[in-house]
Parts: structure tokens; sequence; C-alpha cells
């Protein structure tokens, strides 16, 4: 969508029009709603309020990664058609992945949906939806291969003091569990020049935290021929002033090399935290699956993890009840979590993906077996996570206040937020103003399976640029109900949170 198709879009639309987003799925899924938030803005509607009585245009950017994800989509779409019915001139779009790979059978299924876009053309969006409403008929608009790259598009973070930052998008793997790469397409990285201009820019309106995001980010560098791209991509964002601390996700540990080890070990800003997909303990399940280590390589990442970086934490993502999984098999899982020690875990019952070859294969699980080894693994995560956790209590770290991490905040006066190796730690409210951004150094004095609770006097809190950043935005969301617009400025040639989430059990 070129500037002049955005600034047609915006004389169109009346600044009094709302749009709502929904989305689904992966961390890429949340970022390009952040683009599409952008767009919209950028074209003159404003966000819905939170409980009012429903938006002008309500987008689905979804997700394909699981069996039920259509009939999760289909059903929301059911509960929107009589309020659609109800409301002249309001509008529905699906984008993402599903609609990548349904296409005209949304429209099929449910008429009542006005546009539908892919995984490739999102700048479409705003062109689109006034398209429908002058032709008065659906617009479905999928684009084949990525017709730039998405973060040249405008962009409204969700978060003032931490950011996404994409450096690839698609996949060059054929996992046989996976569909993304058939939605996503091929691999294709952006120049590190664009992704360090992105990342400065982002610390000049006040970001401290980048997460560097791709479907297989440590692969970063296969589209330009550099097979050490991304380690230098990580010590490159140690020099960036102001920056201050830097994650990725999510990697592959085919493409885990000692550099990048390397690189985190050495760049002060990467913080001591890895979330690396297992998927499966046992070789055979791997080989099934078309997962390029084995177990040996995969405990022998950890092991070079730990050495470079003992307080590391380290989680991953565990598909449970593949086709073909013998009790033997799901033992190596087992086993491979009681040596990894992760400090957390998301785990995935194998869900049927159409289109995939793992859907066709045999030795389909019965249910029952199934759930009976995720209940088994999921409480010998748990166990571990509270081993783990507990081994903080007494430390002092240094937590970068999050906003809306803490859902019992307010009753029980405390503040959340990260640490450094991305633990969720809740901690008593300082005495002193604190604000979202800020970082307040605590001692630790409790642990659960999935939090630390720090319950005495803060040692100190220090107010920062990001937390600035997180006021003025408040403040100005308050003079203008609107909202701010946080796009990037413009940084030369094709470019353009919040702790990483779980993956979609891809990677």
């Amino acid at each position: 969508m070129t500037s002049s198709d955005r600034s047609q879009a915006a004389v169109d639309v009346q600044q009094s029009k709302t749009y709502e987003i929904r989305t689904y799925g992966c961390q890429m899924n949340v970022h390009d709603s952040e683009r599409l938030s952008g767009l919209l803005e950028e074209a003159g509607y404003v966000p819905a309020p939170k409980g009012g009585e429903g938006a002008d245009v309500v987008v689905f950017n979804t997700c394909a990664v699981r069996e039920n994800a259509d009939n999760r989509l289909y059903g929301n779409l059911g509960q929107l058609a009589p309020k659609k019915a109800a409301r002249p001139g309001m509008q529905i779009a699906v984008g993402g992945c599903l609609a990548q790979k349904d296409r005209d059978t949304i429209v099929k299924k449910a008429p009542w949906v006005d546009v539908v876009f892919g995984t490739h053309n999102i700048g479409k969006l705003p062109v689109l939806l006034e398209r429908a409403r002058v032709q008065e008929e659906a617009q479905v608009e999928i684009a084949e291969s990525l017709e730039a790259f998405p973060s040249t598009l405008p962009t409204r973070r969700e978060s003032a003091y931490a950011a996404w930052v994409s450096i690839s998008v698609g996949c060059n793997n054929t996992c046989t569990f996976c569909i993304v790469p058939a939605l996503r397409g091929k691999e294709k990285d952006r120049r590190p020049g664009d992704i360090l201009a992105e990342a400065e820019a982002l610390v000049a309106e006040g970001v401290s935290e980048i997460t560097l995001l791709g479907q297989n980010v440590n692969a970063y560098g296969s589209d330009i021929g550099d097979r050490e791209a991304f380690s230098k991509l990580l010590r490159a964002c140690g020099k960036i002033e102001g920056l201050e601390r830097v994650r990725f996700t999510s990697p592959h540990p085919r493409d885990f090399t000692d550099d990048v080890i390397a690189a985190m070990a050495g760049t002060p800003n990467v913080m001591p935290q890895l979330h690396m997909p297992l998927q499966s303990g046992s070789d055979r399940v791997l080989k099934a699956m078309r997962r390029s280590y084995r177990q040996e390589r995969f405990l022998g990442i950890i092991e070079k993890v730990r050495a470079a970086m003992p307080d590391a934490a380290i989680s991953t993502d565990i598909i449970v009840g593949f086709p073909g999984e013998t009790e033997e098999d799901f033992e190596q899982t087992m086993h491979v979590v009681r040596e990894a020690r992760f400090a957390q875990a998301f785990t995935f019952q194998y869900s049927k993906r159409p289109g995939t070859p793992a859907a066709d294969m045999d030795g389909q699980i019965p249910k029952a077996v199934v759930q009976e080894r995720y209940e088994r693994l999921v409480a010998l995560q748990e166990e571990i996570s509270w081993e783990e956790n507990k081994k903080q209590v007494g430390r002092t770290l240094e937590v970068l206040v999050a906003e809306g991490e803490g859902r019992k905040d307010d009753a029980t006066r405390r503040l959340s937020g990260r640490a450094p190796d991305n633990r969720l730690v809740h901690f008593t409210k300082p005495e002193e103003p604190v604000r979202p951004g800020d970082v307040v150094t605590v001692e630790v004095t409790y642990a659960a399976p999935h939090h630390l609770l720090a319950e005495g006097p803060a040692k100190a809190v220090r107010r920062t640029r990001a937390g600035d950043a997180w006021e003025k935005r408040n403040a100005a969301a308050a003079e203008k109900p609107k909202g701010v617009l946080l796009g990037l400025p413009t940084i030369g040639a094709p470019a353009p949170a919040p702790a990483p989430a779980a993956g979609c059990g891809c990677d």
C-alpha cells in the first residue's frame, strides 16, 4: 500500500470511525496487529473504547496452527453477524494465516465478512475496507508473496517502553507438523542497517527493551549469505546507547551455533534468557517431525549456554502425542526435561494442522493417551519450575516495571515486571512514584512455579527515559482519546514488548 493510497483512505474515513483488532497466535501476529493498528489510525480510524458498544470495524488477525482455528473464527464471526445487521456501516475483516489458507472459503461460510486479506498484503487493509464500502461487496485479496517488508508500514506499538523488531519473515524449514512456511513463505531477511536504524529510532522514542523477532530468528543471514549474521547483529545491538535489554525469539536448535552463545554471553544488554523449542526428546519422533537435530545435540546446546551464562533461564516448546509416539518416545521427552531443567515449558497436545504431512500420518494417538501423557509432563515441569525458582530466593534483581503483568496488583498493593532472565516478579509498591518502564531493584523473598515475589521494601528505584515515554504517551492519550500513533520516523531504506510469549509450537 503506497503513501498516496493511505492518504486517500484517510480522506474517506470519518474521524469518528472506531476499530478493534482481535489477535490469535504467535508473536508474529501480535506484531502484525500493531502494524494493522498503525495503518488504520493513519487512515483516520480510532481505537474503540473498552467496554463500549462495539467498533465500526472489527479485524480478526488469525492463526492456522491449531486444528480448531477455523471453528474458533467462525464461532466469533457468527456472534458478530446480528451485531452487524443491527449496525449499518459496520465492517468485518479477516486476515492472517487462516485467511491466507482458506481464502474464498471465509466469505462463503460467513457472507457478512467485508474483507479477507493475507499475510503478505496487510498494508492493503484500509483501501480494501473503503473499496468494500463503496462497491458494497466483499473484497478478497490474497498476495502470493511479500509485497513489501512489513516494517515499512506505520506501527501503533502496544508498549511505550518495549518493542518487537522484526529481522526476518517466513521460514525455510519443512517440519511435518507445521503449516506456517506455506502461509508465511520462504525466509526473507532485512538488511542489518535497517534493523539497527529501527532499534535506534525506538530508543530515541524512549524504548529500553527490544525483542528481535523471526519465525526462525537465528537462521537470520541465510537470505543474505552470512552464517554469522545473527551473532553480529546481537553484538551490534550492544553498541546502541540507551538500549538496556535485548531479547530474541524463537530460535531453532539447528542454527544455534557457538558464535551466537558467545555473542549472548559477551554482550551486556543481551539478556540471560533463551527460548529453545525442543518439540520432542525422542530421536525417532524428531526424525518423523523432520527436525534436523537430535537429543544429544539439543542437550549439548543447553550445556554450552549454561557454561557461558550460569544464570540463564531457558524455556521451551514441547508437543505431546505426535503421530507414532510410543511410551518409550514420551519417556525420552521426560528425560530431556529432567536433564535440561527448563525454567518454563509451553506444552501442547498434538493437533492436526490441515495441509501438513503429519495430519495424514499413520499412528494418530488416542486423545485419552495424549491427555494422560500431557498431564504427566505438566506435573514434572511444574515441579522443576518451582525448584528452579526457589534458587532465586535471596537474589537481588533489577526489575523492569511492566504494565498489566500483575492481575492482582491493585488488590495486593504490588507492582510487577520482568527480571533480566525474563522471570515474572511481583514486588511491594515503593513509596515513591514508579511508572511502567522504570527499573526497581528488589530482593526475592518467595518463589512460586510461575512467578517470584519480593515482599520487602525496594532497594532502589531508577526513573528512566522509558518511564518518561510511558508517562508522555498516557498524558497524550488523556488529552486525545484517539490515542497516539507511535509509527517510526523515516529512517532511510526499507525498514519496518513485552516479554516474549510462547511460540506457536512451530519453531
